[in-house]
């Protein structure tokens, strides 16, 4: 279906326009007119379905059409990183139709404050936030929902994992009991159900291909021993003929600081993000990897979710996650809007049961190639998990040999040239103003 079938306002088609959308995705296709006609839902749908723009459009709508002042609509999401992609679409999307929004969340400096203040009493038209950090504007007794119309929790289940539950019932019990509500999720434990039924009025449920990477990721995993995954990581990119975007995820941040030291000394265009820097950091280290300042981001979990940027070629699971779901929106950075991608996965003795309950999950055995290089691994086991004394994770990246280890003892470095240090010229993009683009997620 293409937008310019659902009727929308001309500014908000204007939007979508400018931002290079034409055909809705399934869950667009499926969600936006009962969202259009008032409804309630629960949604789910893997990362990278255009779960965002399937509330935003018809949220921008309600908004272009309400005679009412004051915040019409609020959305909150798990992570400041989330809150801030949601209002750059959201500016994108409704800039010709006057649109206002702020993305309320911690670690700004204190001159936020007023501003976050002002929009929360009737300055902003949305408002999108993180919960703790309303929490605390709410405790002020100035914030003003009366006018609110529609509530979406995005990323819902996520919000659960963080142990929000409490803030978000607090947030609820001040909008008014007549708003639209829509819930949002990557899955669908019960828990998720149990909320939807406490929050949501007689909703629709829209599930699209739950816990099911896109068919056009192809899936590799490697059985490696910690002290070489740094060297199987460069011969497998010395594969490639070039590589313009990759993330590598680590699942503890002493990994992502070693992982990589460890690029950088040997000439790799590397950034590192993670809950430790500061937010202004962390929007630095994501700007310049969207335009293409370098080539390889070394993340937590903090990049597995909601974080839109287009034309990421290879995913490196460089630890398993402790998750099986968070495998699905680790590899759902790659493959977006049809495009195809590449998944890589180490695997070492202590995570084998876990990448055994990922392939239970997502119902597929993913190829195991044979290590080159004359490296070796431990055999596959998914069905009895090695202790932890066995095969002890290290305590920083992947341990004793890295890619400046002198090979074979012998006091000869091994030769690096990586044809991936020629990259090609891409601009980047930004938030605001409509630009190009994709599907959004």
């Amino acid at each position: 279906m293409k937008f310019s079938e659902l009727n929308l306002h001309d500014s908000l088609m204007e939007g979508l326009d400018a931002m290079g959308f034409e055909e809705a995705t399934p869950i667009q296709v499926q969600a936006i007119p009962p969202l259009i006609a008032g409804r309630d839902i629960v949604g789910c749908a893997q990362t990278g379905t255009g779960k965002t723009a399937a509330f935003l459009i018809p949220v921008i709508e309600h908004v272009l059409k309400s005679k009412n002042t004051g915040v019409k609509a609020l959305v909150i999401a798990p992570t400041r990183e989330l809150a801030i992609q949601i209002d750059q679409q959201l500016q994108g999307l409704g800039y010709f139709g006057g649109v206002s929004s702020i993305a309320i969340y911690g670690g700004k400096d204190g001159t936020s404050w007023d501003f976050e203040k002002s929009s929360l009493q009737g300055g902003a038209d949305v408002i999108i936030c993180t919960p703790g950090r309303l929490i605390a504007h709410m405790g002020f007794n100035y914030v003003n929902f009366s006018k609110l119309e529609c509530l979406i929790l995005d990323e819902a289940d996520r919000m659960l994992d963080m142990g929000f539950h409490d803030d978000i019932m607090k947030i609820v019990d001040l909008t008014p009991a007549t708003r639209q509500t829509m819930l949002f999720s990557a899955t669908m434990p019960p828990k998720i159900r149990k909320l939807g039924e406490k929050l949501l009025n007689n909703p629709i449920s829209v599930e699209i291909a739950v816990s099911k990477p896109s068919e056009n990721i192809k899936q590799l995993a490697y059985l490696i021993d910690d002290d070489q995954k740094d060297r199987l990581l460069e011969l497998l990119m010395d594969e490639q003929e070039e590589v313009n975007s990759c993330i590598i995820f680590c699942s503890r941040k002493s990994a992502v600081k070693s992982v990589n030291r460890t690029l950088q000394k040997k000439g790799w265009k590397s950034r590192a993000i993670s809950s430790d820097l500061d937010q202004t950091e962390r929007e630095d280290v994501l700007s310049g990897f969207r335009n293409k300042k370098f080539n390889f981001l070394v993340a937590t979990d903090v990049m597995s979710r909601g974080i839109d940027i287009d034309n990421i070629e290879i995913v490196v699971n460089y630890e398993v996650p402790k998750d099986a779901e968070d495998y699905v929106h680790r590899i759902g950075r790659t493959a977006r809007a049809g495009a195809s991608g590449l998944a890589i996965t180490l695997i070492n003795s202590f995570d084998m049961k876990g990448f055994g309950d990922i392939e239970k999950l997502i119902e597929k055995t993913i190829e195991k190639p044979a290590l080159p290089g004359g490296l070796t691994g431990p055999e596959y086991n998914p069905n009895e998990r090695i202790a932890k004394g066995g095969n002890r994770r290290p305590q920083g990246g992947g341990g004793g040999k890295r890619f400046d280890n002198k090979a074979g003892g012998e006091g000869k470095k091994r030769s690096f040239n990586p044809k991936w240090k020629k990259r090609k010229k891409s601009g980047g993009s930004g938030g605001g103003a409509p630009s190009g683009g994709s599907t959004p997620s």
